[in-house]
């Protein structure tokens, strides 16, 4: 008996050029597989990137690794990623991306790869694309991108951050490996920091980068600052920064009861285009 080959297959890099062709149909929805698809290409391998063909044509994709990230996905191809993807079940953290296309794919997933930890059914997909200064907002003047001797001083912050949000510490054991992709986003001068007295008390993070659009990640004020306003200025210094250099376009994601940082985004610009949801394993 012959077996009919899966529509869902690694992508290759002859794929590159369709790849980012699709992810770029809406780009603040698909930033984050486009930026993962240029970093293979850059390190010769897009084999963490599954894509559905039909017709010798690119339809549809889905980033597979710590998390799982579909773009362009449907109800008719879903069941195969699905195939594809239920060997990652140990692998995988989390599923996001847009909502619609998280729900649908994890329909699929779910009976078995178990119940998850929590899900996030709303989470705002936000842009802006003009500098807060242009909108009247004051910059705060000690925004500045991380330094790479201050990886240190960035990862408390960092767990911080992670951990209120998630639940769990982004690792266990040695802070090794977490330690190193902080300081690859250092080295790209992607992180952005206010240091008082030795201290980050404030931190973001451009975590995808691709075709002129950058995403913004954890967003974090310290604790005992909050409250005071000082978050709005500081954000604005970065979308300031960004947009004046590596992107135009920036967009991040919100969870939809987070009020406070809703009406903080609003203020600096940004408008709702979509709608993303996270299913935390």
């Amino acid at each position: 008996m012959l077996r009919t080959r899966s529509p869902v297959r690694p992508l290759s890099l002859a794929d590159r050029d369709a790849a980012l062709a699709l992810c770029a149909r809406d780009l603040p929805r698909g930033v984050f597989v486009a930026a993962r698809v240029l970093e293979g290409a850059r390190t010769g391998s897009l084999g963490s990137v599954l894509g559905h063909h039909e017709d010798g044509e690119l339809r549809a994709l889905c980033w597979a690794s710590a998390n799982v990230v579909p773009v362009g996905t449907t109800t008719a191809d879903q069941p195969q990623f699905a195939e594809r993807l239920r060997r990652w079940r140990g692998r995988a953290a989390s599923v996001f991306g847009p909502r619609e296309e998280v729900e649908g794919l994890w329909s699929q997933l779910e009976p078995s790869w178990g119940r998850p930890r929590a899900v996030r059914v709303r989470q705002p997909l936000l842009v802006a694309h003009e500098p807060p200064s242009a909108l009247g907002v004051a910059l705060d003047e000690r925004v500045r991108p991380a330094r790479a001797e201050e990886v240190d001083l960035v990862l408390p912050a960092a767990e911080h951050m992670f951990t209120a949000e998630i639940g769990y510490r982004p690792y266990s054991g040695s802070d090794r490996g977490y330690r190193a992709s902080l300081a690859a986003l250092v080295e790209r001068g992607h992180t952005y920091v206010v240091v008082e007295d030795g201290e980050v008390v404030f931190k973001t993070d451009i975590g995808s980068l691709a075709l002129g659009c950058a995403q913004l990640q954890g967003v974090w004020l310290a604790p005992r600052l909050r409250g005071r306003g000082l978050s709005v200025p500081m954000l604005a210094a970065v979308l300031e920064q960004v947009m004046a250099g590596p992107a135009p376009l920036v967009s991040l994601y919100v969870n939809d009861f987070n009020a406070p940082a809703r009406a903080a985004y609003e203020r600096l610009g940004f408008r709702e285009v979509g709608d993303f949801a996270t299913v935390l394993l």
